[in-house]
């Protein structure tokens, strides 16, 4: 009885996964019936998209100084620290330049000498003067000799050599006080721009060097204003146009979307790898971005109505260079393989450009166990 039990249990189990079957009459051989394979499936629906070339790229700060000393010396006082924010014309440290403190007074004594010397020279020259009109005078009367009148205008012209030489000594002196002057005025390191200083190598009692030989003593970075430079393959290259609008991520605030504008475009590709290089601008207020940072993002090149796009996981044996691949389309219940034509790909998106209609439905996912004729069991996707 037990025997019998188990044997019309395993017949009616297998009744039960065969469908019972189904007897060939010429063959005498039992057909199982391939029970429906559970998909996925989504409807066709055409949309408006945004076409863009996938970049890669780092963020620097379009305005950045390195900043130098000017002339040899001690520092004397050290203003600013690292990470604060300084304004153009800000004072960032003094050079002790005790010599130049005193050439510039040599040079503002020499200026009052020389100008007391011309005031003298000035005096004489007018004295010769008078004298020689009144020699003058004297001979067309008779009561004075050539003699007389010569040493009289030599007298005259003397004079007004001496006031000469004054004035060039004054233009001497002056000169020497504007290079004393310019010197102890380079004796205060001011900020060149606004920023914030990312650097500072300096302290005081350093001795520093001229302009051609200083190391950079402060480095100011802007970052309201950054430059996002990238590579495009050179298939890719003619698509980029100034003034086109570039969304990026950066890794330190994921799922959040910054843009900027294309502003250059290098005009050769590069000869190691074929790429082109192109900066755009991203306007960085409040400063969020730092530079340095990497960014992904996409070069929005233009837009377009009515496009049929699938997940790329829904096609099989993709070829994007072929711009060819498979699609299992349902209707009745039945998945049918059909070949289709590719267009641009849009990140996980795949334009369709022949071989789907809009409002056909095809299998996003569970299309591996799929061959063509086969049933399905369908769960509509939201």
């Amino acid at each position: 009885m037990k025997f019998i039990a188990s044997l019309l249990f395993s017949i009616s189990l297998l009744c039960a996964f065969t469908g019972c079957g189904k007897k060939n009459a010429e063959k005498g051989v039992v057909e199982v019936e391939k029970p429906p394979i559970a998909v996925e499936l989504n409807t066709a629906a055409a949309s408006d998209i945004s076409e863009g070339i996938e970049v890669t790229g780092s963020l620097e700060p379009k305005f950045s100084v390195d900043v130098r000393t000017q002339i040899p010396g001690l520092v004397r006082e050290v203003m600013v620290t690292e990470w604060v924010r300084v304004k153009k014309g800000q004072p960032l440290i003094r050079i002790d330049v005790a010599e130049t403190d005193a050439q510039v007074k040599r040079a503002e004594a020499g200026i009052a000498s020389a100008k007391a010397n011309q005031a003298q020279a000035q005096v004489s020259a007018n004295r010769a003067d008078r004298e020689l009109a009144r020699v003058l005078k004297l001979k067309e009367s008779g009561l004075a000799t050539q003699q007389a009148l010569d040493d009289a205008k030599s007298e005259s012209e003397a004079a007004k050599a001496r006031v000469a030489v004054s004035s060039a000594q004054i233009q001497v002196a002056e000169e020497e006080l504007r290079q004393g002057s310019a010197r102890r005025a380079k004796s205060l390191v001011a900020a060149p721009i606004d920023g914030v200083v990312s650097l500072r190598d300096v302290n005081v009692g350093d001795l520093t060097s001229d302009a051609a030989t200083a190391r950079p003593i402060f480095r100011i970075v802007d970052n309201r204003l950054l430059n996002l430079t990238m590579t495009v393959s050179s298939v890719d290259s003619s698509r980029v146009k100034s003034g086109q609008t570039v969304n990026f991520s950066v890794d330190s605030n994921p799922g959040r979307i910054y843009s900027g504008k294309v502003m250059y475009i290098n005009p050769e590709l590069s000869s190691s790898d074929r790429s082109l290089k192109v900066i755009a601008e991203v306007r960085n207020i409040p400063e969020v971005l730092k530079g340095g940072l990497f960014a992904k993002g996409r070069i929005v090149t233009g837009n377009r109505t009515q496009v049929l796009q699938v997940p790329r996981s829904a096609i099989g044996s993709f070829n994007p260079e072929a711009k060819k691949g498979n699609l299992f389309i349902v209707k009745d219940g039945v998945a049918t393989i059909r070949q289709i034509g590719s267009g641009s790909v849009t990140g996980d998106m795949v334009e369709i450009v022949s071989g789907l209609k809009a409002g056909e439905q095809y299998v996003i996912r569970g299309g591996f166990n799929l061959k063509d004729g086969d049933k399905v069991a369908v769960a509509t996707s939201k």
